[in-house]
């Protein structure tokens, strides 16, 4: 076990320190676009990625989820051949899938700017963002390759480049025309990240695509594997396009820009524990030949790392809300200020359930992962809407919040009946230990007011929440030996 801690522990740590290099990055460029294009603005670009990404998610037929399965099963054999001609047929179908996803962008851009705006037409901005569709569809699929290969490293670097290459490409088109650089951003953003990824993944395996009959054919089986995942895209998708769409219509663009905000702010933050969860995680967990004590202890372990790591940062972040959103946007985002301080409960849920949310992912079983994802779709779009009507944006927080707790319960007792999966007792202690500070936190904020009270309350419930998750991971890993071991080497350098 301590092994298995360890092991997690340290592509946590280096996706985490290659997440937090980029939201360093990020915020700069976040605090440069908020002031740049300001509300509306926010809110304009978040309507352009939502409806793009729903495009793609429709047509790349579930690719870069399925192909990490197929990729990962043959590398962990060590069948070169058969790797080979894995990423042949991905590629072949990726390229596919590309052509596919510019097309129906073309052809739905009407549609999708009656179904998107209220005024103006913008109808030609979808046609001129139909390439993203297809430039997205080819980087997923040779990062399914990376991440089945194991390229653990490339992935890392290409990430950190990323959001570099994002910073010098956006800040300076939006200095120069603002608003009408949102299409030419969201293109060479896409662009950049297509050829960074395809620079390393071409590297470690040169291009070989063919688009014959027979071997199209062989990929019917993954394709049809794919297709609830791209059901499942297109729910998650459509979901949030109708939550940022009815703030529209209901509200104004300064509404979906102050959802955003704070929706992208919190999800990202957090974010720095469970970018490993996607790049390691589900490969290794796809690794597990069958259901058992194994499996359970592969998603337990994965869980307690996970909520250990994200506590003592939620509660931090808690605390420095009012001071993080006006200083890393503007003061005019901080109506997003109360969504924000209840959606940090969300994301505590969030460390729990993720893990277990790709049992289905590992198993190859469409069919539950696209039930499970139809009902939270369903349910938070149901819950955010209402919540919005009643209490504004505060509301659509409390909404996201209790759709996280539904979906935790159902998938808790689906995986359970489904795939025998049983919660251990030690990630119902630290559950146990942690969600009361998390809490405690969060009603803290309630009554905010700027006085030593609050922060003294506050720190202490960040320390006492820190001093709990370094004490389990020392006895769980050896830390401290392990840190002081590794001080000395570089110390005698």
């Amino acid at each position: 076990m301590s092994e298995n801690y360890s092991h997690i522990l340290k592509y946590t740590g280096i996706f985490g320190g290659v997440q937090g290099i980029s939201i360093l990055v990020g915020i700069v460029r976040t605090k440069l676009v908020a002031v740049l294009l300001g509300t509306e603005g926010v809110g304009l670009a978040s309507l352009f990625n939502s409806t793009i990404k729903l495009v793609g998610d429709s047509t790349n037929l579930g690719l870069s989820v399925s192909a990490v399965r197929e990729i990962s099963d043959a590398y962990e054999k060590n069948d070169a051949e058969r790797l080979n001609h894995s990423i042949k047929l991905i590629r072949s179908w990726s390229l596919l899938t590309a052509l596919l996803g510019m097309l129906v962008c073309l052809a739905a851009s009407p549609l999708l700017n009656k179904w998107t705006f209220t005024w103006g037409d913008h109808t030609l901005h979808f046609v001129l963002l139909s390439p993203v569709v297809a430039l997205l569809a080819i980087t997923g699929g040779e990062m399914a390759v990376l991440k089945g290969t194991r390229r653990l490293r490339a992935l890392a670097e290409i990430s950190i480049y990323n959001v570099v290459a994002s910073l010098l490409v956006t800040v300076p088109l939006y200095y120069f025309w603002r608003e009408a650089a949102i299409v030419p951003v969201l293109f060479l953003v896409a662009l950049v990240q297509m050829l960074l990824t395809i620079g390393y993944s071409y590297r470690f395996h040169p291009l070989h695509v063919s688009l014959s009959k027979l071997l199209l054919r062989e990929g019917l089986g993954m394709v049809w594997l794919g297709v609830a995942f791209v059901l499942a895209g297109i729910m998650g998708s459509g979901a949030d396009l109708v939550i940022r769409a009815y703030l529209n219509t209901a509200d104004s663009l300064d509404a979906v820009g102050l959802y955003s905000a704070g929706y992208v702010m919190t999800m990202t933050y957090a974010g720095m524990v469970f970018s490993a969860m996607d790049t390691e995680f589900f490969p290794r967990l796809s690794g597990v030949p069958e259901v058992g004590a194994r499996l359970n202890a592969t998603v337990n372990s994965q869980i307690e790392v996970c909520m250990l790591l994200v506590s003592p940062m939620l509660v931090l972040f808690q605390m420095l809300l009012p001071i993080l959103l006006p200083a890393l946007y503007t003061g005019k985002f901080m109506p997003a200020l109360g969504m924000m301080q209840v959606m940090v409960i969300a994301m505590f849920i969030r460390a729990v359930k993720l893990p277990i949310s790709y049992l289905p992912l590992a198993r190859g079983d469409s069919r539950s992962y696209l039930l499970m994802e139809g009902c939270y779709d369903v349910v938070v779009v149901a819950l955010v809407i209402l919540g919005f009507r009643y209490y504004g944006l505060t509301g659509a927080g409390v909404g996201i919040t209790l759709a996280s707790v539904f979906d935790f319960f159902m998938l808790f007792f689906y995986m359970r009946w489904r795939y025998q999966y049983k919660m251990s007792a030690t990630v119902v202690r630290y559950i146990a230990l942690q969600l009361p500070l998390i809490i405690a936190s969060f009603v803290l904020t309630l009554s905010f007011v700027p006085t030593a009270v609050y922060w003294l309350a506050e720190f202490v419930l960040t320390v006492v929440s820190a001093a709990i998750s370094l004490r389990i991971l020392h006895d769980k890993t050896h830390l401290w030996e392990k840190l002081t071991e590794r001080w000395k080497r570089i110390w005698k350098k």
